[in-house]
């Protein structure tokens, strides 16, 4: 076999460059869509059961809604890391992570046709299972294809991976508005990367690693692979442990930072009479086709776009600071200014206020966007940080499972947070974002007592 052909399938065979390059290509480009989803989430989710939902549905059960729609998505990524998990262990991790593009493309086109709120949520959740597989086979085969190269920098790829995907998306849609009368454009987009997956198939390499392990494994130990096996001594306590520490960020991430986006879009999408005088509007059609000025349709993007810019710097350095710092130190110092952000953020008085806090080198922010962009600068970090350590957690034969799990997991607890809060959103706030977004963002406070009992060293490598 020629030194630049792609696909060296014996075991044991280092990759080629160009086998390396094919794997970073489409790990990245595969993941950038998986936030290109995220994206849609906070962006479009809210607008679109504005428009599946009747009219006078109140803002309590359009928030309700949209933590169903948050939970969707949490819950079918959690489900798709635990089937493209396995599949990635027994399989290869190369088959799965393009199973998992080919699966959120076609859910993805599929909801353009959507006719109802309850099928929206039904088809997220088949959507989000395959940006659920994304992220262990991905990370997994990056470790195990890329080992001359320090892990913090691949932890750190895959991190600005997702953000840039947000940002992209986010930036698109200050262009063209999300309205309740045009989103279904958005379910294209999401759909594109249907010929990534075909590629990825055809082209990328499986990794040397696995392919070495599954050839030395005995017969009878093939297919043992499984969920099961992660929570049976001696491994299920560093389980137990990797779901904790990715509960914290996911979270935050998605219980504090997606109150902040339907906040926005909730604010963004009103009169101008009923949000504070002086907000500059932009026209647009209420459901009677009556002509309404709207506050700033723009601001639910402008909210992403703020969080991911700094996030995607961020992220990318997340594995540095881990491997500086150590994992513990760093992981503290993070949930502490984390956990900050987030109270500044939900007393802000006015979203749609244009009144700048500051000025420096040309920009002026106002406080909403400010506090949201200082929440995504540290909360950035944990995504760069979950990629270099979660898969250090656990040996080779389980890697890909064990950091799926333990990713997925947190999504789970994390959509059970969220289920909570939309619940308390709906009845005891009446539709107040800020409160519930105050309250969820006190989990950062819990990161600090989890991340004592994890056993990581300042120089952690990975288990055979």
């Amino acid at each position: 076999m020629a030194s630049d052909e792609i696909r060296p399938e014996q075991p044991g065979q280092p990759i080629s460059r160009t086998g390396q390059i094919a794997i970073l290509f489409f790990a990245f480009v595969g993941w950038a869509f998986a936030g290109v989803h995220m994206s849609i989430t906070s962006i479009v989710m809210r607008v679109a059961l504005t428009d599946l939902l009747p009219a006078e549905t109140p803002e309590g059960d359009i928030g309700q809604w949209f933590g169903w729609m948050v939970c969707a998505f949490l819950l079918g990524a959690a489900t798709g890391g635990y089937l493209f998990g396995i599949i990635g262990d027994q399989f290869g991790r190369a088959k799965a992570m393009a199973g998992s593009i080919l699966c959120y493309s076609v859910f993805s086109g599929a909801t353009y046709f959507t006719s109802s709120a309850e099928m929206l949520l039904v088809l997220r959740f088949l959507t989000c299972m395959g940006v659920g597989g994304m992220w262990p086979n991905g990370i997994a085969l990056l470790s195990e294809a890329w080992s001359n190269v320090g892990r913090p920098i691949l932890a750190g790829v895959m991190g600005t991976a997702a953000n840039v995907g947000i940002l992209f998306f986010a930036i698109a849609t200050t262009y063209r508005f999300v309205t309740a009368e045009d989103w279904r454009w958005t379910m294209v987009v999401g759909a594109s990367p249907i010929i990534l997956a075909i590629l990825s198939l055809l082209t990328v390499p499986e990794s040397p690693r696995w392919l070495a392990i599954r050839a030395g494994a005995a017969e009878k130990d093939v297919g043992k692979v499984g969920v099961a096996e992660i929570f049976k001594p001696p491994i299920h306590k560093l389980t137990i442990i990797g779901i904790l520490l990715g509960t914290i960020p996911l979270f935050g991430g998605w219980g504090v930072s997606n109150w902040a986006s339907a906040w926005a879009s909730e604010v963004g999408d009103r009169p101008v009479a009923k949000v504070s005088e002086g907000a500059a509007g932009e026209a647009g059609d209420d459901k009677t086709g009556k002509p309404v000025q709207k506050s700033d349709p723009a601001l639910k993007s402008k909210t992403t776009i703020a969080r991911s810019l700094t996030g995607s710097v961020t992220s990318l350095l997340g594995g540095f600071i881990a491997a500086m710092l150590g994992r513990k130190l760093s992981y503290s110092i993070l949930c502490i200014c984390a956990l900050v952000c987030t109270q500044f953020l939900f007393r802000v008085e006015d979203p749609a206020s244009k009144e700048a806090l500051f000025t420096l080198f040309g920009w002026s922010p106002s406080p909403f966007i400010f506090w949201t962009a200082a929440l995504g600068f540290f909360s950035g970090f944990f995504f760069g940080w979950l990629p270099l350590c979660l898969p250090e957690l656990f040996p080779t034969r389980v890697r890909s499972t064990g950091a799926g799990v333990s990713f997925n997991w947190g999504r789970i607890l994390t959509a059970v947070g969220i289920l909570i809060s939309a619940a308390v959103l709906k009845t005891a706030l009446k539709g107040q974002y800020p409160q519930v977004g105050q309250f969820t963002g006190f989990i950062y406070a819990f990161g600090l007592v989890v991340i004592v009992f994890a056993p990581f060293s300042k120089q952690q490598e990975l288990k055979d």
